[in-house]
């Protein structure tokens, strides 16, 4: 007889868990993300607080402060820059976060490890859906700030979820290779910070793409950053189609990515107990 079972490594299997655990996932992830507010006066409302006060300090140094201007023909108005830049910054920050958090995600949750029954896999799930949360909320607030200060917000906006899941498909790889590692390797929650750091300066947030010699785009568009970012403005700012030559490239990688992730999770999970 077959004590032990080899888990399912097949990329349904890995859609069929979050299928399967939706509740589960939804549930943890809104407790993850009250938990974030609990005992503080305002409660939930910092989760919009926190962005405007942000994009105004923004607003207030590139606009008043340099009188920067993004340098492109977009019919800048005074605090446009500023918008733009936090379009970037809202997708750098989905990122950041997702990627910051995964290492520690199962040392964190050590008591999971040790039931058979739990699966796993969907903390980063969980991780995912609570920073899609404040990216809503952050996205909320440019699209007012758009309408403030640069007077339109254009109807292509509707058409971000589409262009964003190949981003959060990658993000979910990410981070399930990154919560595996962590639980052998503690240093990585170490190296995570600072990559990220690296990459919010190495990604086209605060400077079009288009200001960098040929050269240096092309090194650039390696960053998995630099696509999402120029087409998430594309949408936001600037109300053209997104380049479906290259979402269609992007989603192919995005998607290896995020399969592989679970293939190492899976191959790897087996270790956890007797590392924690």
């Amino acid at each position: 007889m077959q004590l032990y079972q080899p888990l399912p490594l097949s990329p349904l299997a890995m859609l069929g868990s979050v299928w399967r655990n939706r509740q589960l996932i939804w549930q943890m992830s809104k407790r993850d993300v009250l938990g974030r507010y609990r005992g503080s006066m305002i409660g939930m409302a910092w989760s919009f607080f926190n962005p405007l006060f942000m994009l105004a300090v923004y607003t207030f140094v590139f606009s008043v402060v340099f009188e920067s201007r993004w340098g492109v023909d977009t019919g800048e108005s005074r605090g446009s820059f500023a918008v733009i830049l936090f379009a970037g910054l809202v997708v750098h920050g989905l990122l950041a976060e997702c990627v910051n958090r995964a290492p520690g995600l199962i040392l964190s949750n050590a008591n999971y490890v040790k039931k058979v029954v739990f699966p796993l896999e969907i903390l980063p799930w969980v991780t995912l859906v609570s920073a899609l949360f404040h990216t809503g909320i952050s996205l909320l607030v440019l699209l007012i700030a758009e309408l403030l200060l640069m007077q339109h917000v254009p109807w292509t906006v509707l058409l971000l979820p589409l262009v964003w899941l190949p981003f959060v498909m990658g993000i979910m790889g990410i981070s399930w290779f990154l919560a595996a590692l962590g639980v052998y390797v503690r240093d990585v929650a170490q190296i995570t910070g600072l990559l990220t750091t690296v990459l919010l300066f190495m990604s086209p947030v605060f400077y079009p793409l288009s200001r960098l010699p040929e050269h240096f785009q092309t090194v650039l568009l390696l960053n998995p950053l630099t696509f999402m970012i120029e087409q998430t403005r594309q949408l936001v700012i600037w109300g053209n189609a997104p380049d479906w030559g290259g979402l269609l490239l992007y989603s192919a990688v995005a998607c290896l990515v995020a399969w592989l992730g679970f293939v190492w999770f899976q191959k790897t999970r087996g270790g956890f107990a007797d590392v924690l």
